[in-house]
Formats: C-alpha cells, sequence, structure tokens
C-alpha cells in the first residue's frame, strides 16, 4: 500500500520557489529519510504532507488530500517538529489527560510504559523539563498513539549524543512494525542510516536522489586508494574524491567490488558521504545549465 505519493507538487512564496515539480512514493511500512541542507524545501514538503500548507500539484496522504481532508487525516498521522510545541504551564498528568480526551486512539497505559523508562518526574511541569526530556515526553505521547504515518522534522536537534541514541532505539524497538511509516528530516545523518529502509536527498525544491537502502549498499562502494593505484582508480569513474591524511579516497557507483577491492581497502559509504557527492555533482549541472 502507498503511503504518500506526490506528483508535480510545487509550493512558491511568491517569487521563491520552495518545491519545484517534486515525485515521490513512499510505500507503508517505510523509514524515510529526506535529506538536504537549510532551504532545500524539506519543511515545505513535509507541511504539505501534513496538511499545514497549500500547494499545486498532486498528493495524497494514505488516500486522502492533505489540504482538503486534514481533519480526518489527523487521526492517523503524528508530527514531532524541531522545537517544543508542548505547553509550558501544563503538567505531564494533565498533558496525558488532555491527549485521552481529544485523540480517540491514545493509549495511556503505553505511554505511562514508556515514561516509565525515562527520569520524567510524573507531577512536572513541561517548563520544568530539560530540552531533552521534553523530548523523550512529546515522543512517548507519539508513540502511545496508533497512527499510521509518524513525521519527524529535526526531532533531535540539540540534544546531546546519549538522548538522541535513546531516542531513535525507542523510536526503532518500541513504535516501528511493518505496518507504519516514518518519514524523518535530520542534519545528523550518521546516526540515522541503521534505522532507513529508504533515504531521498532534495536541493533547490526537487528530488536529485532516491534509493532504498538495500540499493544503496549494494551499488555504492567508497575505496582507501593504495598510491601506486590511484591513476587505475580515477580511470573507472568515480563520482566523488577527496583526500584523508593523505591517501586518496574515491567513491564509486555500480562498479564490481572484487575490481576495487585490488585498489585498496573498500567499505560502504555513509549516506552523508554520498550527500556530499550528490549535492556537489548536482550543484555543478545547475551552474553549467545557468551558464549555457
Amino acid at each position: 500500500m502507498t503511503c504518500i505519493e506526490a506528483r508535480g507538487l510545487r509550493k512558491n512564496f511568491g517569487a521563491t520557489v520552495a518545491l519545484d515539480g517534486v515525485d515521490l512514493r513512499v510505500e507503508e511500512g517505510r523509514i524515510l529519510g529526506l535529506i538536504g541542507p537549510n532551504g532545500a524545501g524539506k519543511s515545505t514538503a513535509l507541511n504539505a504532507i501534513l496538511g499545514l500548507t497549500p500547494y499545486q500539484g498532486d498528493l495524497k496522504v494514505l488516500g486522502r488530500d492533505p489540504w482538503t481532508e486534514r481533519d480526518q487525516l489527523v487521526r492517523d498521522v503524528a508530527f514531532i517538529a524541531d522545537v517544543a510545541v508542548l505547553p509550558r504551564w501544563i503538567r505531564v498528568p494533565q498533558l496525558l489527560d488532555y491527549l485521552g480526551g481529544v485523540h480517540p486512539r491514545f493509549d495511556r497505559a503505553k505511554a505511562e510504559a514508556f515514561l516509565a523508562k525515562t527520569n520524567i518526574k510524573r507531577a512536572s511541569r513541561v517548563r520544568e523539563l530539560s530540552k531533552g526530556m521534553v523530548t523523550q515526553l512529546h515522543l512517548a505521547l507519539v508513540m502511545a498513539l496508533d497512527v499510521k504515518l509518524l513525521v519527524l522534522d529535526e526531532p533531535t536537534l540539540g540534544l546531546d549524543i546519549l538522548v538522541r541514541k535513546q531516542f531513535y532505539d525507542s523510536l526503532l524497538n518500541d513504535y516501528f512494525d511493518r505496518h507504519r511509516t516514518i518519514v524523518v528530516t535530520t542534519h545528523q545523518v550518521e546516526e540515522i542510516q541503521d534505522v532507513l529502509t529508504d533515504v531521498m536527498f532534495i536541493d533547490r525544491g526537487r528530488i536529485v536522489f532516491d534509493c532504498s537502502m538495500e540499493d544503496f549498499e549494494a551499488r555504492y562502494a567508497e575505496v582507501m586508494v593504495n598510491p601506486e593505484q590511484v591513476a587505475a582508480a580515477r580511470a573507472l569513474g568515480p563520482i566523488r574524491e577527496h583526500q584523508v591524511f593523505g591517501r586518496s579516497i574515491l567513491l564509486f557507483d555500480r562498479v564490481d567490488r572484487q575490481q576495487l577491492a585490488a585498489l585498496g581497502d573498500v567499505r560502504t559509504p555513509s549516506i552523508a558521504e554520498l550527500f556530499v557527492a550528490v549535492m556537489g555533482n548536482h550543484a555543478g549541472q545547475a551552474e553549467g545549465g545557468a551558464a549555457r
């Protein structure tokens, strides 16, 4: 089943093009990482998916138009933003009471079980909690909702590495199943590589890369090339080359790993390394097109 499908999705803010004919498809039970530089269109795309902004083009989320059918869609979608949106004056039990009263699919017992794994005191007000605790509280509330789509926009921004790891561990082990779909944007790409099933790169309002992690691991290889083999490695057409401690690191797409193994140490690249390569090539193509 398709969870999200967009065709020709466009959004302008005056003369600024935020989304420029985006086509994307996200199947049920996948964890998609939407990666891009600041201003690339990530948040605008999420806002369109959540029904928070009008758009041009075709967009269906769980079979619904998110702009015209948002009232029905919110029952099946949850969202965690990069900034806390919980009222600072409210106490934790009041928050559980409120959510239980407004959302028909909130499981209070499940939320209490998640909170029991944290250091959050039950009588605390939100303003008395650290940023990490607020994120944990928000996650506990969301994981207690029986929804089909969870959207995360920089959910661990500004948190220390331990809290970030706990966040993704809880998300993967306590929440995700093959019937739920998760879309996440983050600049901390390395931390989610092992969580994702799919990755997309967005730049200047366009999807410039779309790949499953299975294909990612099969297609791409990075080689720390032996000094005497650099010329031979370059002859194979790497998509990126850089230097580390005086050694040449070359990134390849669809080159036989056995062939590469004769040139040096081979490993699967990180998403961050591929992102740099793809963005660099895309920027070069854009500049070339502008020059013409």
